[in-house]
């Protein structure tokens, strides 16, 4: 029984850390081998050619929903990229907005504006919208983000590449005076991620993008299966399994404000979190670790366990501490477990002050780390009992100025 106890409490402690810090360790470590086999081949004193990057047409496509509040700051801020005009096509698509978002991007004719009464979720907006672009690059970006001015020429760079099917851009949260604390948690696991995908990047491929900024060729482009959740994931790794790349480009960001509440947070991961679980079965044949060696070991590593085992594991680890220290464990065991209560302590003051609206930056970590994982659980519940739908109920964000 003890032994029993001790091997859960040992793969529990391992899967965390391996999930949450171990497997970037390992990426960075294959990484620097990669770039020094790399380095031996090119030979010392070599030096790579340069190239002159051309500007290919692309079509930015954003997708908006009642986005009245802020649609026209979304529209100075793209016809304000650094980007040639006659090679940069705008379009926006306001399907099922019944507020005045269509009427102010009417108001601008270099925008090509694609309206439908009926609201159909962003997976039909993005396929209805493919079908009206005319360049061979895309790039699909959201309603309530900004993007940095050399954004476009940023991602086009990667295209010279003909392995390269998609490139993702970098999210970050707008943090800001009092709201700086506010934006914590969020803030940091975007930067942490944003770190993981340009490991990704650097060994083999993005393991998904988010959908603040993706791009892909438009010959590729796979429309996603009607009731897809979080199709801009499904679509970057269906590139993968196409037998292409997704590259991450740090230079080229959308930046937009935390979420308003931690409700409106917590509709946002749940529903991300059972478009996980969704996304799962639409992408079964990266589970194939014979056909996709290296694609296969970054998804599993850095999304599946974290989706599926890892809540678990939190859970296993924490009784079986209890259980090992009750009959007679030694200091480690009792110092872990210690740690534990401290960090969930902390958690949970953390939760009770976010839900007052109140985010203290000393507890907002830990309450952000508690708080994804138990969305993971809500979320898989949505999934099984098929209650997620693909039309977004907007989440507030606050007011950045």
């Amino acid at each position: 029984m003890a032994n029993t106890i001790d091997i859960i409490f040992w793969i529990s402690l391992f899967l965390i850390f391996y999930s949450y810090a171990g497997y970037g360790i390992l990426v960075w470590v294959l990484v620097k081998l990669k770039s020094t086999f790399k380095s031996r081949e090119r030979g010392v004193g070599s030096r790579a050619s340069e190239t002159v990057h051309p500007y290919p047409a692309v079509a930015l496509v954003v997708a908006a929903y009642n986005e009245e509040d802020f649609i026209l700051e979304k529209i100075q801020n793209t016809l304000a990229l650094d980007y040639p005009k006659d090679k940069l096509e705008l379009i926006f698509i306001t399907d099922g907005s019944n507020d005045n978002t269509p009427a102010i991007v009417a108001q601008f004719p270099q925008i090509l504006l694609l309206h439908q009464p009926a609201r159909q979720g962003k997976v039909a907006a993005m396929n209805r919208a493919i079908q009206h672009v005319q360049s061979p690059l895309v790039i699909f970006c959201d309603a309530n983000t900004l993007l940095n001015t050399a954004c476009v020429r940023e991602i086009v760079k990667h295209y010279e590449d003909t392995k390269v099917g998609g490139v993702a851009g970098e999210k970050k949260i707008m943090q800001q005076g009092k709201d700086a604390a506010a934006a914590a948690g969020e803030g940091l696991y975007w930067k942490y991620e944003s770190f993981l995908k340009r490991l990704d990047s650097d060994l083999y491929t993005t393991v998904g993008a988010a959908g603040e900024l993706f791009s892909v060729r438009k010959s590729l482009f796979e429309q996603a299966p009607e009731g897809t959740i979080i199709e801009d994931f499904v679509q970057s790794l269906k590139l993968v399994i196409n037998g292409y790349v997704v590259r991450y480009e740090p230079n080229a960001y959308a930046a937009e404000a935390p979420s308003a509440s931690i409700k409106d947070e917590m509709k946002r991961k749940v529903r991300i979190c059972a478009g996980a679980f969704q996304a799962m079965v639409l992408l079964k044949e990266l589970f194939n670790v014979f056909k996709f060696p290296v694609a296969s070991f970054q998804f599993i590593s850095h999304r599946i366990l974290r989706w599926t085992v890892c809540p678990v594991a939190l859970i296993l680890l924490l009784f079986s501490n209890i259980l090992i220290v009750i009959m007679g464990g030694n200091l480690f065991y009792q110092a872990v477990l210690v740690l534990q209560a401290i960090f969930y302590i902390m958690g949970i003051t953390g939760w009770i002050y976010a839900s007052r609206n109140i985010r203290l930056k000393a507890v907002y970590i830990p309450f952000y780390f508690l708080f994804m994982n138990l969305s993971v659980f809500i979320g898989f519940n949505r999934f099984l009992r098929n209650k997620q739908t693909v039309l977004w109920e907007k989440a507030a964000r606050q007011k950045v100025a």
